[in-house]
């Protein structure tokens, strides 16, 4: 993987979504390892991180909705600064995703591809037997929608795929949208 990202001193957003316990942090994190060991101007942003800072905001699809405009504009104004954006979050539906995408110049939207059966069977943080007892309402997959984007730029397949594999096609798929 060393040798498969060229350098770019414009900020762009990426920002991958997906079910809980698709992968989409676990590739955020490789990915910004990666372009930090580049010496590239980038900035990681996760849906539990930021969820720390603005603990008052619930789970309904309102306070979704605001959680992701938020991000979506913290996300704009670091990539008008030149820094290369990876955003983590489940960001369930398509309208916040999209009012995110309008805030931003160049927003590549990542959707990582995960049954809810595989997603289930990882169940990294015991949130979805949590959420098939009814301790956790409003939980994406179970009791609240996740809508799939519907013209993703890419698509990742984790599932029979190893994370270096889809990080390494994450990578590839970026550069040729960024004509690195």
């Amino acid at each position: 993987m060393k040798d498969q990202f060229k350098n770019s001193e414009r900020g762009y957003v990426v920002w991958l979504t997906g079910l809980p316990g698709a992968g989409k942090s676990t590739l955020a994190k490789g990915l910004y390892d990666i372009y930090q060991r580049r010496g590239l101007k980038v900035e990681y942003l996760d849906g539990d991180n930021l969820r720390a800072l603005f603990p008052q905001i619930g789970f309904t699809k309102e306070a979704r909705d605001e959680h992701i405009r938020r991000v979506g504009f913290m996300a704009s104004l670091l990539e008008r600064h030149g820094v290369i954006v990876i955003a983590a979050f489940v960001s369930p539906y398509r309208q916040a995703r999209l009012q995110a995408r309008r805030m931003c110049r160049k927003f590549i939207e990542v959707y990582v591809e995960t049954s809810l059966e595989e997603c289930e069977r990882r169940d990294p943080k015991g949130l979805f037997k949590k959420a098939r007892t009814g301790e956790i309402p409003h939980f994406t997959g179970i009791s609240d929608p996740y809508e799939p984007p519907q013209k993703p730029e890419i698509t990742i397949r984790t599932e029979g795929s190893s994370i270096e594999d889809s990080l390494r096609e994450l990578i590839k798929q970026i550069n040729t949208i960024c004509d690195l």
